[in-house]
């Protein structure tokens, strides 16, 4: 492993995770208009930002980094498929890593996996119509839209916060820090849908993401450094229901999502490939 490889790997074990991100939360939600706008510049200039799809095309008109991080895209500039049944890809980013589900281990990298149970938040309740199933991995880069979508239409059951660790989840890290997604701080939002069963949509933060928030409840992480989960009544007066492609959440600088299904739930897409480069919308999953 080159030199460089293993001083950053060293470095996120020895880094103060939760200050570091902090800190950047702190820079990325100031409105100073020097400040913001020489973050959001230097940005655009080194990511090669496509400011054409944006709703707001000028960089420097939003308000503060993390309003131009998140920023929303033209109706027309993430199509959804249109397959029948569609599972869609929730947001930009590239395929990490998807298949079956060994049973409760969930695969992260060559050599590595983790405890589905333990990514869900410890309860063996919560992970049992899952074990079995079929996961997708999904890596946003800092160039990536940072907005997460719904896969398909789907009824809020439960949202659980889980604290954890801030190393970043590149695919250096996911190589090499043993159980990466489920050490690191997380959001997880269950689902019920009609044609799929249970859905799983986990919003895993990483270092310097200052927070993460969803449509239903805003900002959620960080949060005491206890795990702590709230239901939602479908049978509510106003149950939280989102449609297929509708926006779910969001992070404030960016990490990986991971979507879960049942077994014998979905097949994913033929052409869906590890490292392959994935667009909110695009077809990622069929019925099985």
């Amino acid at each position: 492993m080159p030199i460089k490889d293993t001083l950053f790997l060293a470095s996120q074990y020895l880094a103060p995770h939760h200050l570091v991100s902090r800190l950047a939360g702190l820079l990325a939600d100031s409105r100073e208009p020097w400040l913001k706008n020489r973050l959001i510049s230097n940005f655009v200039h080194s990511y090669g930002v496509n400011m054409s799809e944006a709703l707001l095309e000028d960089a420097l008109a939003y308000e503060s980094f993390n309003t131009f991080f998140t920023r929303a895209l033209k109706a027309d500039a993430r199509p959804l498929a249109r397959d029948a049944g569609a599972v869609l890809c929730p947001t930009d980013g590239f395929m990490s890593q998807f298949g079956a589900i060994d049973r409760d281990r969930v695969f992260q990298a060559k050599g590595h996996s983790y405890s589905l149970n333990a990514l869900l938040g410890g309860d063996a309740e919560r992970a049992a119509p899952f074990t079995g199933g079929s996961f997708a991995t999904i890596y946003l880069s800092p160039s990536d839209y940072h907005r997460v979508h719904m896969p398909v239409a789907g009824t809020l059951r439960e949202m659980v916060y889980v604290p954890g660790r801030l190393f970043s989840v590149n695919p250096l890290t996911a190589r090499n820090v043993p159980g990466l997604f489920a050490r690191n701080e997380r959001v997880v939002c269950l689902f019920d849908t009609e044609a799929y069963g249970p859905m799983a949509v986990v919003l895993v933060g990483a270092m310097i993401v200052a927070s993460i928030e969803t449509v239903w409840a805003g900002r959620v992480a960080p949060h005491r450094r206890a795990v702590r989960s709230t239901r939602y009544d479908p049978d509510a007066t106003v149950p939280v229901r989102l449609d297929k492609g509708a926006e779910m959440g969001r992070f404030l600088l960016g990490s990986t999502v991971v979507v879960l299904f049942g077994p014998g739930r979905v097949r994913w897409a033929g052409d869906t490939a590890p490292g392959r480069t994935m667009r909110m919308g695009e077809l990622l999953g069929l019925p099985a």
